[in-house]
């Protein structure tokens, strides 16, 4: 890993700390993560937000008044407006999406919640993927956060990974195994 990498990283779990703390501090913790988790579907789904984020030549007045526009639009917290607004005067937007990663694992462990990555090769319902959460949680005895995403590469199945534990039972990787196998015969 490269210093400039590490460099951010720590910045990135820096400024997430802050934000924690100054949350927790104002009793808005659990409505920075629902808003927290709104901007990362945004940064997501939006790539000209995206793109003016990560843009060197847009200057930081101009992403402080985007910045702006958005928190007003959906209605943020204090607490989140003025984070916002500080690592927009600060040119620290570009750090964003390591912050929200860092902020939501933070509050995750303080919760005790386990992560699990989820694949699946069909699109899942909030009922199915619920289910599949309940399931999980019974299996390792701890609340657990899924991180879903959708691949059609997979043909059929689930890939599931908890920590170290990972359940494949995917086609694609059936066919992978079938493949190694009939080159080493």
């Amino acid at each position: 890993m490269s210093s400039k990498s590490t460099f951010s990283n720590s910045t990135s779990k820096s400024y997430a700390l802050a934000l924690y703390e100054l949350a927790k501090e104002n009793s808005e913790l659990n409505k920075v993560e629902d808003e927290m988790n709104g901007l990362k579907a945004l940064l997501s789904e939006s790539s000209d937000f995206k793109e003016m984020i990560l843009n060197p030549t847009v200057t930081k007045e101009e992403k402080n008044k985007v910045i702006i526009k958005i928190v007003d639009q959906y209605g943020f917290c204090q607490t989140l407006k003025k984070f916002l607004g500080f690592l927009a005067t600060k040119n620290r937007l570009f750090f964003l999406n390591q912050i929200i990663d860092s902020f939501l694992d933070l509050v995750s462990s303080s919760k005790g919640e386990l992560k699990a990555k989820l694949l699946s090769s069909k699109e899942l319902s909030k009922a199915e993927l619920e289910k599949i959460r309940n399931e999980l949680s019974k299996d390792f005895q701890s609340p657990i956060k899924i991180d879903y995403k959708h691949d059609p590469d997979l043909i059929a199945g689930i890939v599931i990974q908890v920590g170290s534990v990972m359940v494949d039972t995917s086609i694609k990787s059936k066919l992978r195994q079938l493949q190694k196998v009939m080159i080493e015969a």
